[in-house]
């Protein structure tokens, strides 16, 4: 199989992000969606408008968001709202959270274990989709960063329990844990699926490189230094190229960063969407 072409460069500044974006050489269509998570408020890690409003304004895109599985100031679409007012999103951008009016099943063909996925119905008001993702950890998954980002983040607040609790919204705390992983790549199944492919790009920013998902109110504070941008037409090759970045790196502070993703088998969500042909885990590395 061919490698994938991964696009990186050390720079994190809004000329480098579009920058990257133009490398990949592609056009996104119609009404185009950017997918971020608008970050739990007290948290801060999240990417920040500032970061990355000429991208957004320059595909003339929506900010397009969820609301959350669990109670905080982004469960309910009204202090979701207040919470991306707050921070900033709505002084560079039209906002959307894509279950304020309900959901929307989409199937999983030859998934693992699901073969429905819940995503917000304002999904199918959009052509194509940057999975514009901050690269991190995260708590359940490992990491976060353009799967988690297409599964977890496009689903709805019970299509998030959904796949936490592997097709039983009740387990989404107590369901088997590699069977969760395996129900991210599902869900990423379905939304490549029902998007189309070739509407699809991503882009992975590792700064404020956390242990601790933009979920977190309380986040850990970084111990390692920036890494940069990854872009790709290819989800499974973006995010095991950003992986691959945390091992490569001189920081010693990657430690924790590593320590976070083994623990919670976090690879184990790129070899099974590689596995149900979402990717590719052999990529190049074209620095820009």
């Amino acid at each position: 199989m061919e490698k994938s072409k991964v696009y990186f460069t050390k720079k994190i500044t809004p000329d480098s992000l579009q920058k990257i974006y133009h490398a990949m050489d592609v056009r996104l269509k119609g009404k185009i969606a950017v997918k971020i998570s608008t970050g739990e408020p007290g948290g801060h890690n999240f990417l920040q408008p500032a970061l990355i409003k000429e991208l957004v304004q320059e595909l003339n895109g929506t900010i397009v968001e969820c609301n959350t599985a669990y109670e905080g100031r982004r469960y309910t679409t009204e202090e979701h709202l207040k919470a991306v007012r707050e921070h900033g999103f709505m002084d560079i951008a039209p906002c959307d959270i894509m279950d304020s009016e309900g959901e929307l099943s989409i199937p999983v063909t030859g998934g693992k274990h699901l073969t429905e996925n819940f995503v917000g119905s304002h999904l199918s008001n959009y052509e194509s989709i940057l999975m514009l993702s901050h690269f991190k950890g995260h708590a359940m998954g490992g990491f976060g960063g353009a799967l988690k980002n297409m599964s977890i983040g496009i689903a709805s607040s019970h299509g998030k329990a959904f796949i936490h609790g592997v097709g039983i919204p009740e387990d989404l705390w107590t369901a088997d844990h590699d069977s969760f992983l395996e129900c991210m790549a599902d869900a990423c199944k379905a939304v490549m699926d029902f998007k189309g492919r070739d509407n699809i790009v991503y882009i992975n920013v590792a700064n404020r490189l956390s242990v601790d998902c933009d979920c977190d109110s309380q986040p850990h504070e970084p111990e390692m230094a920036d890494l940069g941008i990854f872009a790709s037409t290819d989800p499974v090759a973006v995010d095991q190229a950003s992986v691959d970045a945390v091992y490569q790196s001189s920081d010693s502070g990657k430690a924790a960063l590593i320590e976070r993703m083994e623990s919670r088998n976090g690879i184990h969500t790129v070899e099974t969407a590689a596995e149900l042909g979402l990717g590719n885990r052999s990529y190049e590395i074209i620095e820009i």
